[in-house]
């Protein structure tokens, strides 16, 4: 009972996350649930099938809104649900042993890529925002074929990590600069429908339905659905960039020293990397906190002074 209270508070975290940054979720709830013991593959498996229900909604709203440019999606989306499901498949295949510290090399890279991704963000999103050269009604350039190797390098490491579609497709995107970020997260959002459903496909099969405890998936969900306001609510409040840094040290934080057994390194090694990391996040997070809350104040002071 105190363990599917912990994995519904998982789904919480990470849908608070991912409700905030627009990314994260699956790197967030698999990074918890390893260190709650999960097996890595039941872990990304529970994390899939949570999953379908949230993109589909979300997919679903940015498709009405009209965020969603779907010829791109179709050419994300469609390799990304194949390397989801070889993805699945390579890793419901793999010893634990095996698997363990693959999966957190994985999340280490990918909690560096949420902190790359945000803090140079601002940038890539004022470039697009300005126009450039318009190649559509929407004043935006359509991707070509290049999306399909970032579909596929995307779905796999999403299905074999227990996350990354967000961090990997969305912060490509972004840097080049193509679309507009709502249409950028729209799309992202629209096609990791097709991820989730094809890897929770390929461990169905590897896994069985019997290796999945539907309990975790349906834990995972709630906490998600209670989390959605609350995120939403914060997206206003909160600095993008400063809560950005604080996930992704957080996702390095559980992370590093299995990580780091990959290499043969010692758990000493391992829990110093960890304060290190803690500190610093706690460090960086605080500066950009308090330089958020300093640029509000002189907008404010000029805003009353005009």
């Amino acid at each position: 009972m105190v363990t599917l209270i912990a994995i519904g508070f998982a789904g919480f975290v990470a849908q608070l996350v991912d409700g905030s940054l627009g990314m994260g979720y699956g790197v967030t709830s698999t990074s918890l649930l390893l260190t709650l013991g999960l097996a890595p593959a039941l872990a990304s498996a529970s994390v899939h099938l949570a999953e379908i229900g949230t993109t589909a909604a979300s997919g679903l709203s940015h498709w009405r809104m009209g965020n969603v440019d779907m010829r791109s999606l179709l050419l994300i989306g469609i390799p990304g649900g194949v390397g989801g499901f070889v993805g699945a498949v390579v890793l419901a295949n793999l010893s634990l042993d095996a698997a363990r510290p693959m999966v957190s090399v994985v999340l280490l890279v990918l909690g560096g890529v949420i902190i790359a991704r945000f803090i140079h963000g601002r940038r890539s999103a004022a470039r697009t925002e300005g126009g450039g050269a318009a190649a559509t009604p929407n004043g935006e350039r359509r991707h070509g074929w290049t999306l399909i190797p970032l579909g596929l390098v995307g779905g796999f490491l999403d299905a074999s990590g227990g996350g990354g579609w967000g961090p990997v497709t969305t912060s490509s995107l972004m840097a080049a600069a193509r679309m507009r970020p709502r249409t950028v997260i729209g799309t992202v959002s629209g096609s990791e429908f097709i991820v989730s459903v094809a890897a929770s496909v390929g461990f169905l099969l590897t896994l069985g339905s019997a290796g999945i405890d539907f309990g975790i998936v349906a834990m995972l969900l709630g906490g998600g659905l209670v989390a959605a306001p609350i995120a939403a609510w914060l997206v206003g409040k909160f600095d993008d960039r400063a809560l950005a840094t604080g996930v992704g040290g957080l996702i390095i934080f559980l992370n590093v020293d299995r990580g780091l057994g990959l290499f043969g390194l010692s758990t000493t090694i391992g829990l110093g990397l960890r304060l290190a990391v803690a500190a610093l996040s706690i460090v960086v997070v605080a500066y950009l906190l308090l330089r958020s809350r300093a640029r509000r104040s002189i907008a404010a002071s000029e805003s009353g002074a005009a």
